[in-house]
Parts: structure tokens; C-alpha cells; sequence
């Protein structure tokens, strides 16, 4: 078995080619690229391949059980977790790339600003050629804030809200701990989220999709939460119920929210979110390889893996896929 490495990526530049065949050579193994419209090519190189380097579910599935590692350019991997048979091999290690914190952290931001500062009001005002009047505006200044994950996504964002003088930010995991210390000035398991939700000004979600997450925030919790709240979800759109949050938006038993995520996607042409007051909607795209440092992070995350992979320790981003994440 040659020890081979099937980079199937279209967004590899040559100077993250290079880099990756500087990792692989150091590694004692050799590296083959191929792009997302070269399939076929890369389905038959896979056959002798002991890494994949890939995002794509389909490759996965033609691999043979002499595969030992998929490294997932994705941060969500819950495809992989489900679906068992994907997997020639059973035990077959699955890594995620941890590599969307900063843009994701700052998209946050940005729809949490928008809502704050009124800014889709002021838009509409604009388009219809009318200038009016200041509104009364919020700020992430003295803001209490609540995160739902504490993972790379959590930390990255909490990181940004301090910058910004949020007053209190809470973490929220499974564990009840942080991946980082000092990030969150409370941390708590999420069985407590409950009891903390009547403090949320801000409640940001940035959940994988697992069967513990899903309608995590149901019309019960969407109920306990202040008037003056905003929700953001950046995690997974099976997270919360999406019809009793369009309903609490359009009475205005909260402030807003801002989802990038959503269930199904796309979504559909009729849906009522299209038309639901005081919500901002993206087509999941705050994350993705759309940012320069996402793709360089993505590569550099690769290679510090394939160096562990060849020495024998653990990989840093190892997935358990019975817990999914």
C-alpha cells in the first residue's frame, strides 16, 4: 500500500500546494491534488490513498477500507456521523477543520450590529428614497451575552464581544467547560440554559448538529427569553424552532435576530422567515472558504494534523463521530 494522500479541494492555491507537499514529503508520503470537476479522477487515485483530504461525502464513500484518516475541510461533520456507511473502513479517523472562527466571529458582529443600530430599518428607508429620522440604538457596550457552544466558534466570538465591552459573557456546552480558559466569565453545562435564558440580551448559537442540539431552542425557551432580546444562530438551523421564532419576532416578544443558518436549505421560495419582521436572513454564508485566512488556516490546520498523523500522536481535531462533533 503506498502511503498516498488524495487532496480533493478547488480552493488550494499553488503556494497552499506547495505547502502541502512540503508536510506530505516530511511525512513520508506523496500528495495528489485534483479539483471538485475532476471526480472521477480522484474517486480512482483514493483507491490507493491512506489520507483524504476532501469535503465531500460521495469521494468518501468510494474510498476502500485501506483508507485510515478523511480530514473534513468543513467545521460541520454531522453527515459523517450519521451515516455509518460512508466508511469502508469502521475505523477510519475523522478530523474537522476548526478553521472558521474569525469569519464566522465576525460576521456575529456584524448582523449584531446591524440590529442593534437599526440598520435594516435605515435600509429600507433608504430604497424607498426616504431619510429619516435617529432611532434609539443598543450596543454591544454593557451588553449581556450568552453563547451557546464554547468550541472554536463560541470562543472566537466571545473573544470579539469582549473587545467590544459586552458586560457578561456566558458560555453554554455540553461539558460545562470551555475549550480555552479565561474566554467566558461564566461557563455552564447546557442543562442549565433554562435558568440563564431570562438574562440573555444577546443569545448567539454556534451549535454542531447532533440529536442533544436539535430544537435546542424551542417555543418554551424562546418564550423565557427578555424583550429586548436578539437571537443569532451560526451553528445548525435544526437548533431551534424556526416558526415559533418568526412568531415571537412579528408580535415582538423579542428584538431580532439573524440567521445564517436555517432548515431546510435553501430555503423554500414560500417559507414565512422570507416576510418575518426584525430578522436578518443570509444563505449560510458566514462561514465557508470565502475568506483568504479561512483557507490558509484550513491548509495550516491539515498539515499540523498530517504531522501528528505520521508521528503517531493524536490528531488535534480528532471527531468522535458517537458524539458528532
Amino acid at each position: 500500500m503506498s502511503r498516498d494522500i488524495c487532496i480533493f479541494q478547488s480552493f488550494l492555491t499553488p503556494a497552499h500546494k506547495a505547502q502541502i507537499t512540503a508536510a506530505a514529503e516530511a511525512a513520508g508520503m506523496t500528495p495528489y491534488f485534483f479539483t471538485k470537476d475532476q471526480f472521477n479522477a480522484a474517486r480512482d487515485c483514493v483507491q490507493h490513498c491512506e489520507v483524504l483530504y476532501a469535503a465531500s461525502p460521495d469521494l468518501l464513500r468510494t474510498a476502500p477500507a485501506t483508507l485510515k484518516w478523511y480530514c473534513a475541510s468543513a467545521a460541520g461533520v454531522d453527515a459523517y456521523c450519521r451515516d455509518e456507511s460512508l466508511f469502508a473502513n469502521p475505523n477510519c479517523l475523522l478530523s474537522n477543520s476548526n478553521a472558521y472562527g474569525v469569519t464566522i466571529a465576525e460576521h456575529t458582529v456584524m448582523v449584531t450590529l446591524m440590529l442593534l443600530r437599526q440598520m435594516p430599518a435605515y435600509l429600507d428607508a433608504a430604497r424607498a428614497h426616504r431619510w429619516v429620522a435617529p432611532a434609539p440604538v443598543r450596543s454591544i457596550h454593557g451588553c449581556r451575552v450568552t453563547i451557546l457552544g464554547t468550541g472554536d466558534l463560541g470562543g472566537n466570538i466571545a473573544r470579539r464581544m469582549r473587545g467590544m465591552g459586552a458586560e457578561k459573557i456566558i458560555g453554554l456546552s455540553r461539558s460545562g467547560k470551555a475549550r480555552e480558559a479565561g474566554i467566558f466569565d461564566e461557563t455552564y453545562p447546557i442543562s442549565q440554559l433554562d435558568r440563564l435564558l431570562s438574562d440573555a440580551e444577546l443569545l448567539v448559537m454556534a451549535l454542531p448538529n447532533t440529536p442533544e442540539t436539535v430544537n435546542i431552542l424551542n417555543r418554551e425557551r424562546i418564550a423565557r427569553l427578555p424583550k429586548n432580546a436578539i437571537v443569532i444562530n451560526v451553528g445548525r438551523g435544526s437548533a431551534l424552532d424556526q416558526a415559533a421564532l418568526a412568531e415571537a419576532l412579528n408580535t415582538d416578544r423579542i428584538a431580532g435576530a439573524a440567521l445564517d443558518v436555517v432548515d431546510p436549505e435553501p430555503l423554500p421560495e414560500n417559507d414565512p422567515l422570507w416576510d418575518t419582521k426584525h430578522l436578518i436572513l443570509t444563505p449560510h454564508i458566514s462561514g465557508n472558504l470565502t475568506l483568504g485566512y479561512t483557507c490558509d488556516r484550513n491548509v495550516e490546520l491539515f498539515c499540523e494534523d498530517l504531522a501528528n498523523y505520521a508521528a503517531g500522536r493524536p490528531l488535534s481535531h480528532l471527531v468522535d463521530r458517537k458524539r458528532g462533533y
